[in-house]
C-alpha cells in the first residue's frame, strides 16, 4: 500500500476523497481499489476558510505503475506489511484464577487480554453494572439522593463512563490502533480510528463497556458487581495470596491487577495500612466554566460550526504565572456537553464534564484547574493529597447548602467587575447551584492564579471571560493524588503478584492511556504464567 500525507480539502467537502487522492498520485480514480483513512485533522488557521487534512493508506490495482510518478514526493511513501509476532505465554503455573479489581479502562483492558489468552480472569467491581448505575446517577442528579457505591466515579466503566468519552492520548505507542479497533469492535463508531480528537460520548461509551464485559464473559472470565476488595493477603515474602471481598469473602489468587480509579480512597488507605508502598503525586484543582457553544465555534472556526457541517469546536488553553510559578489550564473540555455532579463520598461536592456522542447540548464547558504540588498539601503522609481534596469538597458541600448543590459564581463577580455581561448566563449542573464566593471553597493560590488567567484566556477566545460566564466548583478529581509504586516488572514494590494499573494507580491520564497500561500489564503477566486451560 501507499501512505499519502497532507491531503487538504476545503470544508465542507465538495469532491470525493478518492478523487482528491487520485490527483495527488497522478492516477485515475478507478485505479484505487481500497482507501483507508489513517488520520483526519482540521486546519483552521485561515478561518473562516477551514480545511480537512487527511493521511490515507491506498491500495492500487497496480502499485508499480503508479509509484514511479510519486518518487521524490515527500507526501507519498510505500508501506511494508507489518505482522505482529504472536504472544508467547509463560511456563509458570497458576494455582488460582487471576483477579482484576475494577472495570474502568485499565481493568477492562487487562481482563479482555487475559480472557483472550485463556486465563479466565475473575473481575470484582465495587459498583453496579452500567445500566443500573446510569439509573442511580440520574436519580442523584434529579433528587440529590447519593449512593456511595454507585455514582459517577464507581461502577462499570469507571469514571470515564460519565464523561465526554475522549480517546485521545499524548502517548505514541504501536498498540494504540489495536486499542481503537477494540473500541470499534465493541460498538464505537469507525471514525475514532482516524479522527484527530476521537471521542465516543457517554451514551456510546456505556454500550461499549457493556459489550466488552460480555466479551470477557464469553471468553471464560467472570465479573462480579457490588464487590469491593476490602483487603489483600500476602505471604511472608510479600507475594499476594488472596483478596477479601466486602469484608467477608476470601478469594485465593496468585495475581491481582489493581485497576482502581482515582477516587477509591478507602482502597488507598487499605493498601497503605497493609504496607504497600505509596507516594504523593502532583494533581490539580479548580472549577468548571460554561459558555454558549456558538461562542467557541465562532472563535475557532470564524463562523458557526453548523455552517460548515462540522462538530462542535473544542479548545485548549494554558496560562503560566511567572511570578508564582503556577499554571492554570483547561482540562477535560466538553464541547456540546454539561457540567455534572460527580461526588463519590457523602458530604462532598465534585464537578466534572460530560457530553453525548453528538455533542449537541449547545453548551461548551471545561475545567479550569491550577497545579497542586506535594508541598501544597502539607504533612508527610503519601495520602495527604486525598485529605487536601476532601477539605475543599466538604467546603463546597457546605457552601452549596448541604444538598449536593454546587457553589457557583459569574466571572464578573469573581473578578470584581460591576458591569453586566453580554453573553447568556448558563448553568447546567444538577441538582442545582448556589451563588457564592468561590474564594471560600478553594485555596487562595488556585483562585489567585485563576483570576490572572481568565483575562488572558479572554484574549485568546473572544468572550471567554465575559462577565456572565458561570464557574461552578469544585473540580478536584483531575488525576490521582497518589501513586502505587511499582517496579520495572510492573508489580508493586515489595508486593509480588500485585499489579497496580491505570489512572488510579498513578500511571495514566485518560481512557486511552489507562487502557494501554492495563493491556501492557496483562501482556507482561501472560509472558510469565501458563494459561489455565493448558493446565
Amino acid at each position: 500500500m501507499l501512505r499519502v500525507l497532507n491531503i487538504r480539502t476545503a470544508v465542507p467537502m465538495t469532491k470525493p476523497l478518492e478523487q482528491v487522492v487520485a490527483k495527488k498520485l497522478h492516477c485515475r480514480q478507478q485505479e484505487i481499489k481500497e482507501l483507508v483513512i489513517v488520520r483526519r485533522s482540521i486546519d483552521a488557521r485561515r478561518k473562516p476558510h477551514i480545511y480537512f487534512v487527511f493521511t490515507v493508506d491506498v491500495k492500487l490495482a497496480d502499485e508499480n505503475k503508479v509509484w514511479p510518478y510519486c518518487q521524490g514526493n515527500k507526501d507519498v511513501r510505500r508501506l511494508e506489511e507489518k505482522t505482529w509476532p504472536p504472544v508467547q505465554t509463560g511456563i509458570r503455573p497458576l494455582a488460582h484464577r487471576p483477579v482484576v479489581v475494577g472495570t474502568g479502562p485499565s481493568g477492562l483492558a487487562a481482563a479482555l487480554e487475559l480472557a483472550r489468552h485463556g486465563y479466565q480472569p475473575v473481575v470484582y467491581e465495587r459498583g453496579c453494572d452500567v445500566d443500573t448505575r446510569a439509573a442511580h446517577v440520574e436519580e442523584f442528579w434529579q433528587t440529590g439522593h447519593f449512593r456511595p457505591e454507585s455514582n459517577v466515579q464507581f461502577g462499570e466503566g469507571g469514571a470515564g463512563t460519565f464523561s465526554d468519552g475522549k480517546l485521545t492520548t499524548r502517548v505514541n505507542h504501536p498498540l494504540l490502533p489495536r486499542i481503537l479497533q477494540a473500541f470499534v469492535d465493541a460498538g464505537a463508531p469507525e471514525e475514532i480510528r482516524y479522527a484527530y480528537n476521537p471521542h465516543v460520548g457517554t451514551d456510546v461509551l456505556r454500550r461499549v463497556v457493556r459489550n466488552m464485559r460480555q466479551t470477557i464473559e464469553k471468553l471464560g472470565g467472570t465479573i462480579h458487581f457490588n464487590s469491593c476488595v476490602t483487603s489483600i493477603t500476602r505471604a511472608a515474602d510479600g507475594h499476594v495470596t488472596a483478596v477479601t471481598i466486602n469484608g467477608t469473602e476470601t478469594v485465593e489468587t496468585d495475581v491481582v491487577i489493581m485497576g482502581i480509579g482515582h477516587s477509591a480512597r478507602d482502597t488507598y488507605y487499605m493498601l497503605y495500612d497493609q504496607g504497600v508502598t505509596l507516594e504523593r503525586k502532583d494533581f490539580a484543582v479548580g472549577v468548571r466554566i460554561e459558555h454558549d457553544q456558538d461562542v467557541i465555534d465562532r472563535s475557532q472556526y470564524g463562523c458557526s460550526a453548523a455552517d460548515l457541517g462540522l462538530d462542535a469546536a473544542d479548545y485548549s488553553l494554558v496560562y503560566h504565572d511567572k511570578a508564582s510559578g503556577r499554571s492554570c489550564y483547561s482540562f477535560c473540555m466538553c464541547p456540546g456537553g454539561v457540567v455534572v455532579a460527580a461526588a463519590s463520598e457523602a458530604g462532598g461536592v465534585v464537578t466534572n464534564g460530560m457530553s453525548l456522542y453528538k455533542r449537541d447540548s449547545g453548551i461548551a464547558n471545561s475545567a479550569l484547574v491550577v497545579n497542586v504540588t506535594a508541598d501544597d498539601v502539607g504533612g508527610d503522609s503519601p495520602l495527604a493529597g486525598i485529605e487536601f481534596q476532601r477539605k475543599y469538597e466538604r467546603l463546597a458541600y457546605k457552601a452549596g447548602s448541604g444538598t449536593y448543590k454546587a457553589p457557583a459564581e459569574t466571572v464578573g463577580h469573581f473578578l470584581g467587575r460591576p458591569e453586566p455581561g453580554r453573553l447568556p448566563q448558563l448553568t447546567s449542573y444538577r441538582p442545582g447551584v448556589v451563588w457564592t464566593d468561590l474564594r471560600t471553597v478553594l485555596p487562595s493560590f488556585v483562585t489567585d492564579t485563576l483570576a490572572e488567567a481568565l483575562p488572558y484566556f479572554g484574549r485568546r477566545i473572544h468572550g471567554f471571560d465575559d462577565n456572565n460566564a458561570v464557574m461552578t466548583g469544585v473540580e478536584t478529581r483531575t488525576s490521582a493524588p497518589v501513586r502505587i509504586v511499582r517496579g520495572e516488572d510492573r508489580a508493586a514494590v515489595q508486593a509480588a503478584g500485585l499489579y497496580p494499573v491505570g489512572e488510579g494507580a498513578g500511571y495514566a491520564g485518560g481512557i486511552m492511556s489507562a487502557f494501554l497500561d492495563g493491556l501492557e500489564t496483562a501482556l507482561a503477566i501472560i509472558t510469565i504464567y501458563q494459561p489455565l486451560e493448558e493446565k
